[in-house]
C-alpha cells in the first residue's frame, strides 16, 4: 500500500532545509574542484564519462526516496533510546580528516585526485552530522559512487589500453582472416596496424591504438556497469557476476566495432571507414553496451529493475484507521504515512555550527591548482599573431632569455593552445644552458608528465623506452601558496646523455585578445649533464630558476599560516584523527555489548512467559523479516494459544522500554519495512 500524500507543509520544508544544508556546503567547499572536473569532461576523452555521474546520482537518490523519508526521522526507531551524540562526533570526525586530506592533497604534485577522494568522506560526515547512521546507510552507495569523480591515473589507462589494443587487434584479425579478408597484421611504431590489401587498389592500415582499442569506453562502462549492478533487484553473488560479465561484453563490442569498420573500409573506403569509427565511438558503444547488459540481465539472471507490482494480498490492517494513525503498519511494518521532520533546536545548532565553520574554511580555500595572473602582453601576441615575446619569463643574472620555436604539429596532436620552447644562454661559459617550456592547454588532461611521455608510453606501444629513470621525485619550489615541481632525470640510452628536467603545473588566466580566458599551464625547466654523477648539482642549478619562474607568474592568492601549516603536517593529523574516530566507535561497539550483557541478565531473570516475546522475534529473524504479524505467529506456536494483534504490540513495547528488542527500518526492494530486532544474545 502506497504511503499517504497528505503531510504537512512544514515537513518538506524541513527536509528542503537539511537537504539544502548540505549541498550548499559541498558546493561551497568544493566549487574550483568540480568546475576543474567539469572542465575535463567537456575537454578530454579520458573524463567524458563524469558527465553521466550527477544524472545516475540523481536517479540513485529518487531510487532511495522512499527509504529516506522514513529514516530520517530519528524517533521512528530511537524512540526508547537515551539521547546521544555519538554520530554527531562520527560525522564531525569524518569531516576534520576530509578537511586535512583536501588541504594536503592540495601541497602535492596531484592535488585534484586527493580533493576528489575527500569529496565522499565529508558528503557522509555532514549526513552524519545533519541526520543519522540510518540514512547514512541508505546512502553509502550513492556517496561511494562520487568517487568516479576522480581522474583515473594516466600511466594505468596507458598500460591497460597497450594490452586491450594488442588482444583486439589479433582477434579482429582472426575473424577477418576467418570470412576470407585479404588482410595482415603489422606493427608500426608499436602499435598494432590491421593492413586490408584490396585488388588494384594500394593497401588500407587501420592502427588499433589506446582510442580504437577501447580504454577510454572501458572507463565509461565501469560505471554504468556498477550502476546497473546495484539497481538490479537480486542476490549479491548475482549483481557481482553481471559486474564481472559486463567487461568482456564491452571488450567483444569494441572488437566487432574494429571488424565493422575494416568491412566498411574494404566496401566503401577508408574515410568512410574513419567517419563511422568517430560516430560509433565511446558513448555509442557504452550506450549499447548497457543495454545489452540490462537485457542479458533480465533473461539470463532473472534480474528485476523496476518494481512490479505485488501479488500478495493487501493488509488490512494499513487501511484502518487506527493503522493510519502510525507512521508504518502495525501488522506487516509497511510504511503507511510519512513521518513526521522538523527542524529542532538541535538541528538549528548544528546547521548554524555547519554554516560557521563552511564560512571559516573558505577564508582558508586552497586551490587545487596555484592560480597566477600570469603574463598578458605575451598571451595577446600569442593568440592573435605569431610573435611571441621573453616576457614570458623572467631575467636571470648571466643569461640571456630568447625565444626559440613554437612547436605547431605537437599542439595539434595534443590538443595544446601554444607550446613554447625558450633557451637561457649562459654568457659565462662554465655555466650550463638552461631550456624551458611551457605547454598551455584548456585541459589540464592535455599535459601530460614528462615520466608518462618518456617511459609509460613506449611500453604500452611495445617498445623499450630509449631512456633510463633515474631519479624522479617532488620538490616544493613556493612556500606559499606551496607549489610542488617534480625532477625527472634520466640518461638517453643512446647518446648517454643526461637529462634533468623540473616541471610544475599551474592555472593561469591569460587575455586572450577577446576577454580574460583561465588556462592550464605546465612549465617545464631542462637541462643536460655529460655524467649521471652531476644530477645533485643540476638540480641545484634548476631549483633557482623554477623558483624564479614561479614567483614571476604573481601567484594571486597567498595561504594562511593555519592552512600551511596543516597541509605540512598532513598525514600526521589525519592518523590522530583517525585514532580518534576509531576510539569513538569502538566506544560505541563496547557499549552496545554492554548493553547485550545487560539485557541477557535482564532476560534471565523473565518469568517463562515474558521471554517468549524476545524467543519469538529471535527465532522469526532467522528465517526472514521480523513484522509483527510474523512474530505473532511465532508466538503463538511458542504460547501453544491464540494472541490478539493489539496485545503482541502492547508486550513488544514493554520489551523495547526494557531493552530486549528494538525496532528498525529495512529494505525491501528499496520499500522501507518496519521490523523487530532481538538485543539478546540467544
Amino acid at each position: 500500500m502506497k504511503p499517504s500524500h497528505l503531510h504537512l507543509p512544514r515537513n518538506e520544508i524541513a527536509l528542503s532545509i537539511k537537504a539544502a544544508t548540505i549541498l550548499v556546503a559541498i558546493i561551497a567547499i568544493y566549487f574550483q574542484d568540480l568546475s576543474i572536473v567539469a572542465n575535463e569532461a567537456t575537454q578530454s576523452e579520458l573524463m567524458s564519462h563524469t558527465v553521466a555521474i550527477p544524472f545516475l546520482l540523481s536517479y540513485l537518490l529518487y531510487r532511495k526516496r522512499k527509504m529516506l523519508r522514513a529514516t530520517i526521522p530519528s524517533e521512528i526507531t530511537n524512540s526508547t533510546r537515551k539521547l546521544t551524540y555519538t554520530h554527531e562526533i562520527v560525522g564531525a570526525l569524518l569531516c576534520i580528516i576530509a578537511f586535512i586530506l583536501y588541504w594536503h592533497g592540495s601541497y602535492t604534485f596531484s592535488p585534484l585526485e586527493y580533493h576528489m577522494i575527500a569529496l565522499p568522506i565529508f558528503t557522509a560526515g555532514l549526513t552524519l552530522i545533519i541526520f543519522n547512521t540510518k540514512t547514512l546507510k541508505v546512502l553509502v552507495f550513492p556517496i561511494a559512487f562520487l568517487l568516479f569523480l576522480t581522474p583515473p591515473p594516466l600511466e594505468t589507462i596507458c598500460l591497460a589500453g597497450a594490452t586491450l589494443s594488442t588482444i583486439s587487434s589479433e582477434a579482429a584479425y582472426n575473424v577477418l582472416k576467418a570470412i576470407g579478408l585479404p588482410v595482415s597484421l603489422a606493427d608500426q611504431y608499436g602499435t598494432p596496424v590491421i593492413i586490408l590489401q584490396k585488388p588494384g587498389a594500394l593497401p588500407l592500415t587501420f592502427a588499433i591504438d589506446i582510442a580504437c582499442a577501447g580504454i577510454y569506453s572501458l572507463v565509461g562502462f565501469t560505471i554504468f556497469t556498477v550502476f546497473t549492478a546495484y539497481i538490479t533487484r537480486g542476490p549479491a553473488w548475482k549483481k557481482a557476476t553481471l559486474f564481472i560479465a559486463g567487461f568482456p561484453l564491452i571488450y567483444a563490442l569494441n572488437i566487432t566495432r574494429i571488424i565493422l569498420i575494416v568491412l566498411i573500409g574494404y566496401q566503401y573506403g577508408i574515410e568512410l571507414a574513419m567517419q563511422v569509427f568517430h560516430r560509433f565511438g565511446g558513448w555509442v558503444l557504452v550506450f549499447l553496451g548497457t543495454l545489452l547488459l540490462l537485457y542479458l540481465s533480465e533473461k539470463i539472471w532473472k534480474f528485476q529493475i523496476f518494481n512490479k507490482k505485488s501479488k500478495t494480498k493487501p493488509c488490512p490492517k494499513c487501511s484502518e484507521k487506527q493503522g493510519k494513525e502510525k507512521i508504518f503498519c502495525p501488522a506487516c511494518g509497511r510504511l503507511v504515512r510519512w513521518g513526521g521532520i522538523k527542524v529542532s533546536r538541535r538541528d538549528l545548532c548544528k546547521i548554524t555550527a555547519l554554516i560557521i565553520s563552511a564560512s571559516l574554511i573558505m577564508l582558508l580555500d586552497v586551490p587545487a591548482f596555484a592560480l597566477t595572473e600570469g603574463a598578458p602582453k605575451v598571451i595577446i601576441q600569442l593568440f592573435g599573431g605569431e610573435q611571441v615575446s621573453t616576457q614570458i619569463l623572467p631575467d636571470i643574472p648571466d643569461y640571456k632569455l630568447q625565444f626559440v620555436e613554437r612547436f605547431k604539429g605537437f599542439e595539434e596532436i595534443a590538443k595544446q593552445d601554444a607550446s613554447l620552447t625558450y633557451a637561457y644562454i649562459s654568457t659565462k661559459g662554465s655555466k650550463a644552458n638552461i631550456w624551458v617550456i611551457i605547454e598551455i592547454a584548456g585541459s589540464r588532461t592535455c599535459l601530460h608528465p614528462w615520466e608518462v611521455c618518456l617511459i609509460t608510453w613506449p611500453q604500452t606501444e611495445g617498445h623499450q623506452p630509449r631512456v633510463t629513470q633515474s631519479d624522479l621525485r617532488d620538490v616544493q619550489l613556493l612556500e606559499n601558496p606551496p607549489i610542488i615541481g617534480r625532477y625527472f632525470a634520466f640518461q638517453d640510452t643512446e647518446s648517454n646523455l643526461t637529462q634533468v628536467i623540473l616541471y610544475w603545473y599551474e592555472n593561469a588566466i591569460f587575455n586572450a585578445g577577446s576577454g580574460l580566458k583561465k588556462e592550464y599551464v605546465k612549465i617545464s625547466v631542462i637541462t643536460y649533464a655529460d655524467n649521471p654523477e652531476d644530477i645533485s648539482e643540476i638540480e641545484e642549478q634548476l631549483l633557482p630558476f623554477g623558483k624564479a619562474i614561479a614567483s614571476y607568474w604573481q601567484p594571486i592568492k597567498a595561504w594562511s599560516r593555519i592552512a600551511l601549516a596543516i597541509a605540512q603536517n598532513g598525514s600526521l593529523l589525519i592518523a590522530v584523527t583517525v585514532a580518534l574516530l576509531g576510539i569513538v566507535i569502538g566506544n560505541q561497539v563496547i557499549k552496545n555489548q554492554e548493553e547485550k550483557k545487560s539485557s541477557l541478565k535482564v532476560y534471565n531473570k523473565l518469568a517463562s512467559e515474558e521471554k517468549l516475546i524476545p524467543r519469538a522475534v529471535y527465532e522469526v529473524a532467522k528465517r526472514g523479516k521480523a513484522t509483527c504479524d510474523a512474530i505473532a505467529s511465532a508466538y503463538q506456536k511458542l504460547a501453544q494459544n491464540p494472541i490478539e494483534l493489539n496485545l503482541i504490540l502492547e508486550k513488544l513495547e514493554q520489551a523495547e522500554e526494557a531493552g530486549l528488542i528494538k525496532k528498525e527500518v529495512i529494505s525491501q526492494d528499496d520499500e522501507p519495512v518496519l521490523i523487530w530486532k532481538s538485543q539478546v544474545p540467544l
